[in-house]
C-alpha cells in the first residue's frame, strides 16, 4: 500500500509553501491582490478560479500556488486533490482555509499500484501543514481503507485468488484480536452447497472456501458485513467474451470492500458484535463446472435452477447471507460486484443501493452525500419476484427477460436474508475506467465511507 504516514503533518511553523483558494467568482477581487506579473502569469495559464484548476504563481525566486475551489469554508473530500497530484514535491500551507475534509482526498491524491513495476513518473511526497491535528487520524484511517480496496481489487487473480483473500482475513483477525474460521473444499457440500457448487472447477491452489470473522461482545448488537469474493470469473460454462472478462480479477470487490470495512469498525471499537462472511471462488471452466440447468441445493434449504452459470456471484452470496442471519443480526451489510445492469442504470460513479427498511436507507444516502460517497438507491419491487419463479425448483437464478436486472438480483439476495432482518445490499461497481483527482483509474471504493459513516452514528465508539 502506498505509505501516507507523513503526508499531512502539524503546522509548527516549518517552511512551507502557500496555497491560496480562491473562486470563479471572487477571482477578480483575489488578483488586485498580486502584481501585473503574477496576474500575467496566471492569465498565461487560463486560470480564472473555476473548481479544479491550479496555477502556479511567481514570488522572487520562489513561487506559491492558486488552487480554485467551490467553497473555500467548506471544502469537499477531493477539492485539493488536485494540487496534491500536480504540484511540485515539497511541503504546503493553506494560506486562507482549513483543510478539513479535503486531508482525505490529499492522502489518495497519492496513491499508486506499484506491485508489478516501479512509477518513475511519480514525483516526490507533497506534504500538506495543518493546524486541526485532532481530525488527521479519521482522514488517515479512511485514505488507507479505500488504499487498501483499490490495491486488492488491482491485484491480478493469480495473486489474489481465495487463498489469498484467506490470507488478508489472517492479516486482519491477527491486526484485531478477532477469530477467524474458514471453511474450504469439498466441506463446503455440507454447509454451504452453492458456495462449493461455483467454485469446484478451479484448480486446487484456488478452492473454494468461506471466510468467517467474528469480534466484539456477545452483548452487543450484531452487525454482519458479507463481501462477494469471486477473484476472477469466467463466467463459466455461460462463458464471458474476452472483452468481458478482460477486468474480472475486480469480481471479489465486494470482498475488499467488506475487508476494509471491517478493519475500520474494529479499529474504532465500535459497539458491534461483528460477523464478518466472505466467500471465495474462481468461477473457473473444467470437468465438475456447474452447468445451465442443474438444480443447486443451497443452505437455506432452497433449490436454485442454474439459468445462467455467469449469475454466479448471488449463489455464493446466498449461502453466506443465510449464514449470517443465523446470528439473527441487527443488522446485515453486504459489498457485491453484482451486475452490469446497475452499471447502465447508474454508470461508474456511484453504488447501487437496495434496502429493507426506509429510515436505514435515508441514513445511508445522507452518512455518503456528506462524505462525498452518496449511493443511489434502487428499489425491490414485489412485482418483480415473479421473474425468478422456476417450473422446476424454488427459485431460479437469473431472470429470462433483460428488465430490472439489478433489483431482480437483489430480490433474489432477499430470499436468502432472514425475516425482518434489516439488510443493505451494495451492488458496486470497484473499479474508476477513467482518473479523476483523488481518484485514480483501477480499483475502487464506492459505498465505503458511506457505510462506515453510517454505522459510525449507529453504534457509536
Amino acid at each position: 500500500m502506498t505509505d501516507i504516514t507523513d503526508l499531512i503533518q502539524p503546522d509548527r511553523g516549518q517552511d512551507a509553501t502557500a496555497i491560496h483558494l480562491t473562486t470563479q467568482k471572487g477571482f477578480d477581487e483575489y488578483a488586485k491582490t498580486l502584481s501585473a506579473g503574477q496576474r500575467a502569469s496566471l492569465s498565461a495559464q487560463k486560470f480564472d478560479g473555476s473548481a479544479g484548476q491550479i496555477g502556479i504563481v511567481p514570488n522572487g525566486d520562489d513561487f506559491f500556488a492558486v488552487g480554485g475551489v467551490s467553497d473555500p469554508e467548506d471544502l469537499s473530500s477531493y477539492c485539493l486533490a488536485g494540487l496534491a497530484d500536480k504540484l511540485p514535491e515539497g511541503t504546503y500551507r493553506l494560506a486562507n482555509a482549513e483543510a478539513g475534509a479535503a486531508m482525505f482526498g490529499w492522502l489518495t491524491a497519492h496513491y499508486r499500484f506499484t506491485r508489478y513495476t516501479d512509477d518513475e513518473s511519480a514525483t516526490g511526497p507533497r506534504v500538506l501543514l495543518t493546524e486541526q491535528v485532532g481530525r488527521l487520524p479519521t482522514y488517515m484511517a479512511e485514505a488507507e481503507a479505500e488504499m487498501l480496496v483499490r490495491d486488492l481489487v488491482n491485484t491480478p487473480a493469480e495473486d489474489m485468488g481465495p487463498a489469498a483473500l484467506e490470507a488478508e482475513f489472517e492479516k486482519l483477525a491477527k491486526a484485531h484480536g478477532a477469530e477467524l474460521n474458514v471453511t474450504k473444499g469439498d466441506a463446503l457440500e455440507q454447509g454451504y452447497p452453492m458456495v462449493h457448487a461455483v467454485g469446484r472447477a478451479a484448480a486446487r491452489h484456488h478452492a473454494p472456501r468461506i471466510m468467517h470473522l467474528v469480534w466484539g461482545k456477545e452483548s452487543d448488537p450484531v452487525l454482519a458485513l458479507v463481501g462477494k469474493g469471486v477473484c476472477f470469473d469466467t463466467g463459466g460454462l455461460n462463458i464471458k467474451p474476452g472483452g468481458g472478462m478482460r477486468l474480472m480479477k475486480k469480481d471479489m470487490g465486494g470482498a475488499a470492500h467488506a475487508i476494509a470495512l471491517a478493519g475500520l469498525i474494529m479499529a474504532a471499537g465500535l459497539k458491534v458484535r461483528l460477523n464478518v462472511l466472505v466467500p471465495a471462488v474462481d468461477n473457473a471452466i473444467s470437468g465438475p463446472a456447474f452447468r445451465p440447468g442443474d438444480v443447486l441445493d443451497s443452505r437455506k434449504g432452497l433449490t436454485v435452477e442454474i439459468h445462467n452459470t455467469d449469475a454466479e456471484g448471488r449463489l455464493i452470496l446466498g449461502d453466506a447471507l443465510t449464514r449470517a442471519s443465523e446470528e439473527e443480526p441487527d443488522l446485515i451489510v453486504d459489498f457485491a460486484t453484482l451486475t452490469g445492469a446497475a452499471r447502465v442504470a447508474l454508470g461508474p460513479d456511484y453504488a447501487a443501493m437496495m434496502a429493507r427498511k426506509d429510515d436505514t436507507a435515508q441514513a445511508l444516502i445522507e452518512a455518503g452525500k456528506a462524505n462525498d460517497d452518496e449511493p443511489w438507491r434502487l428499489p425491490l419491487p414485489e412485482a418483480y419476484r415473479d421473474y425468478l419463479k422456476s417450473d422446476i425448483a424454488d427459485i431460479v437464478n437469473a431472470q429470462s427477460n433483460p428488465y430490472a436486472g439489478a433489483s431482480v438480483a437483489g430480490l433474489f439476495l432477499d430470499r436468502f436474508v432472514g425475516e425482518d432482518i434489516d439488510w443493505v445490499h451494495f451492488d458496486t461497481f470497484a473499479w474508476r475506467p477513467y482518473p479523476k483527482p483523488g481518484r485514480s483509474k483501477g480499483g475502487t471504493a464506492y459505498g465505503l465511507r458511506a457505510a462506515w459513516h453510517m454505522l459510525k452514528g449507529r453504534y457509536g465508539a
